[in-house]
């Protein structure tokens, strides 16, 4: 008797979209995307900028000792679950250093220099930008860039220069700065479909009708499990009510939100309570990467020079004039709270990436995240000493637990250029890096 056997099964295409009516909806990654029998696929490297505005309090960020046997200071006691994941870099140097036009400007650009006039726009090619370029044929998203702040495009906001340099670290070339996004409903829109309308009138007759962008695919999900396993069904169930649950923050927010603003062709689309905003922009993020919709994302989470208060961690003052403490030890204290806040804002993220699987790991593993500011001591807009680190396992090319001290003052743009290289995007430059920055060894340690 002669068994025969099973032909074995198709791997279903890793970009496998479900489209609808003004809908696509990317699924995460599956087991039913390898082929059978076959080993865990390369993990997809991911890359995130997480950007803090204003500068830092140094005293209270700086870690002690070097290598694996650092003490993480008050502002990085939020990332302690974290700390093996994470590499903190001290002792880079800001490429261009200018009140805070060059903090973000040159934050991702590696600009040495920028404009001289209000009109004058001139900085240098992103990084992020460099690496959306490279994924623009393999994903439906070339490079998402983010903001808790609605964007300013004209005007003066830092010294003489242009506002669009404290208000985005994203650009395309030398004259080509983008805009980032700060209404959820426009990401979310961006990432799934809708009608591609804003105005207000559409957005009523979106908000009477109540229909998710998943009742479109609802047939193709349906047919889609009968094809899964188990543990693949539970997956795509999880990450589509990640995303329903997503649209419907979104709706309530829009419903609530006032919507008669004045030089305001379209509406907010915001919650007003921050922290509402920052949770939905991050789930947002999270789905791009969820669904590998885009693998690079800039996020600000404030504009420089911002003047957002924190009466909710006792800090009422706004964060722009507290960053100009004049070395006053308790406005120090208070400005060290707002760092030490955001990291744990951070560190919830991070906890989110963590708790999501992808492949044969998490997205946290797979993901190198860039935080920090492009101004170290606030009171002086010092560009020496930046507070940066660098988060996530890297898909394995980069090796936390560690805090590294360079004493050459190297660019931030060097690097940029070495971060390049981890993402097996070589180039020659980045902005005026002037070499490659060594994140693998230094010292021994």
């Amino acid at each position: 008797m002669t068994l025969l056997k099973a032909p074995p099964r198709k791997a279903m295409e890793r970009r496998t979209l479900l489209r609808g009516l003004g809908t696509t909806l990317a699924l995460p990654f599956l087991e039913a995307m390898l082929p059978q029998g076959r080993a865990a696929m390369k993990p997809v490297h991911r890359f995130q900028t997480f950007y803090v505005p204003n500068g830092m309090a140094m005293e209270y960020w700086s870690p002690k000792g070097e290598g694996s046997t650092f003490e993480l200071s008050p502002i990085l006691e939020p990332l302690a679950p974290y700390r093996d994941q994470m590499l903190v870099l001290s002792g880079v140097k800001a490429s261009w250093n200018y009140i805070h036009a060059g903090a973000s400007g040159s934050f991702l650009t590696g600009a040495t220099r920028g404009g001289k006039t209000e009109i004058e726009i001139i900085a240098d090619v992103s990084m992020d930008q460099l690496l959306a370029r490279r994924f623009a044929s393999e994903t439906q998203v070339p490079s998402l860039e983010l903001s808790m702040d609605a964007p300013a495009n004209a005007g003066a906001c830092t010294g003489n220069l242009s506002c669009v340099y404290t208000h985005t670290l994203s650009w395309r070339s030398a004259t080509q700065p983008l805009p980032m996004e700060w209404n959820p409903r426009a990401v979310f829109e961006k990432l799934f479909g809708d009608s591609g309308s804003t105005d207000r009138a559409a957005r009523e007759t979106r908000l009477r009708q109540h229909k998710s962008i998943l009742d479109s695919v609802t047939e193709k999900l349906a047919g889609l499990r009968q094809e899964l396993g188990s543990q693949d069904q539970a997956k795509v169930d999880q990450y589509t009510e990640a995303v329903r649950d997503v649209e419907r923050r979104i709706q309530q927010a829009e419903k609530h939100s006032s919507v008669e603003l004045p030089a305001m062709d379209q509406p907010q689309g915001a919650p007003p309570v921050f922290e509402d905003h920052l949770k939905l922009m991050l789930d947002l993020q999270l789905l791009a990467f969820q669904s590998d919709l885009t693998r690079v994302v800039s996020f600000m989470i404030a504009k420089e020079q911002s003047a957002r208060p924190y009466p909710q961690i006792g800090v009422p003052e706004a964060h722009h004039p507290l960053s100009h403490h004049n070395n006053i030890p308790e406005l120090v204290e208070k400005m060290s709270k707002i760092n030490r806040y955001h990291a744990q804002l951070f560190s919830q993220y991070l906890a989110r990436l963590r708790a999501t699987p992808d492949g044969d790991g998490t997205l946290l593993d797979h993901m190198t995240i860039l935080y920090g500011a492009g101004i170290s001591n606030s009171n002086r807009h010092s560009g020496d000493d930046l507070p940066l680190l660098l988060a996530g396992g890297g898909a394995g090319r980069i090796k936390g637990g560690r805090h590294l001290t360079y004493t050459n003052k190297p660019l931030m743009a060097n690097l940029l250029a070495t971060l390049m290289d981890k993402f097996d995007v070589p180039v020659d430059h980045v902005g005026g890096s002037t070499g490659k920055l060594p994140i693998d060894t230094l010292s021994g340690v």
